[in-house]
């Protein structure tokens, strides 16, 4: 079907430049006459029109039927995240070595603590189950997860714009040498050169794609026994500065005391102090008021007799 959808649209180009029939634009839905022996440079943009409304329903059909269709892999992109308890970390990081090197695989990324291991394995998608069932046996499993992403669409879709985008950039290329005018060159040259960015950035992505099939993901985080993770104490040297840390901080407490004291314990000593000369010093307002009221309530004296 596609190579039929090909020849019919290489028919009408031919036909075109020989100026029997006129050219037609497939994406305004117009037809434009040119000259005999004219160069159309617009027969190649619809005939690029043309391709790619081919190849994506192309691509859509074998792609969209979800790897139905014969001669049509799936392609899936797995991941995996285990934590796994093991008794020796030594013996643990040898496995995870030899089990990279027996399958082909790498550890994209490695962080090593005092008790711990965490690494990121990419391993071929072939060995994905036999080298997870093998992490499974380092140890006692306390948490696992997969996850499973069917990437057939997009593989396939990139795949088929790719392939279709290298077709037409050797029609442009083509039809470089049948331009007469400067205008006709710089079109045809601009086109090449934006075919030739869009050909690197999709294969790009479909090399990344590929890869993210073929090489599946697993988050590896080993942990040590319990007991081998002892308690930090502190040298000599750690200890003298701890002490002498210790006595800068009460040092630096006590002068904040000494300060509040001269600041705020002056000024109240000295308010108190007058309050006290005022009420019960030589002035004794308060011992007067007291000394008057009692002597209202004994009332006045009466004369003996």
């Amino acid at each position: 079907m596609k190579n039929t959808g090909k020849i019919a649209v290489l028919a009408l180009m031919v036909l075109a430049l020989s100026g029997l029939v006129p050219a037609c634009s497939a994406k305004g839905g117009t037809s434009t006459r040119y000259s005999s022996g004219g160069f159309a440079v617009r027969e190649a943009m619809s005939a690029e029109a043309q391709e790619d409304s081919l190849a994506g329903g192309d691509t859509g059909a074998d792609a969209g039927s979800g790897g139905a269709s014969a001669g049509v892999s799936r392609k899936l992109i797995r991941n995996a995240d285990i934590r796994i308890r093991v008794n020796s970390l030594e013996d643990a990081d040898k496995a995870v070595a030899a089990a990279l090197e027996q399958h082909k695989g790498y550890a994209a990324y490695s962080d090593v603590y005092d008790n711990s291991r965490r690494y990121t394995l990419k391993i071929p998608s072939a060995s994905y189950d036999r080298v997870l069932t093998g992490l499974a046996g380092l140890g006692k499993v306390l948490s696992s997860s997969e996850r499973v992403e069917d990437a057939t669409l997009q593989f396939y879709d990139l795949e088929g714009r790719l392939r279709t985008k290298e077709e037409l950039l050797k029609t442009f290329q083509s039809y470089l040498g049948q331009a007469k005018t400067i205008d006709e060159i710089m079109t045809v040259e601009k086109r090449i050169t934006e075919l030739q960015q869009e050909i690197e950035w999709t294969g790009s992505q479909l090399s990344g794609l590929a890869h993210l099939v073929d090489y599946a993901t697993i988050e590896l985080n080993l942990l040590g026994p319990v007991s081998d993770s002892p308690a930090y104490k502190p040298g000599v040297g750690e200890r003298i500065g701890e002490l002498f840390r210790s006595f800068g901080d009460y040092a630096s407490t006590a002068l904040v005391a000494l300060a509040g004291i001269v600041i705020y314990g002056v000024p109240s000593l000295a308010v108190l102090l007058l309050l006290f000369w005022l009420l019960f010093g030589r002035i004794g307002l308060l011992r007067k008021a007291w000394r008057l009221v009692m002597g209202k309530r004994e009332g006045p004296k009466t004369p003996e007799g």
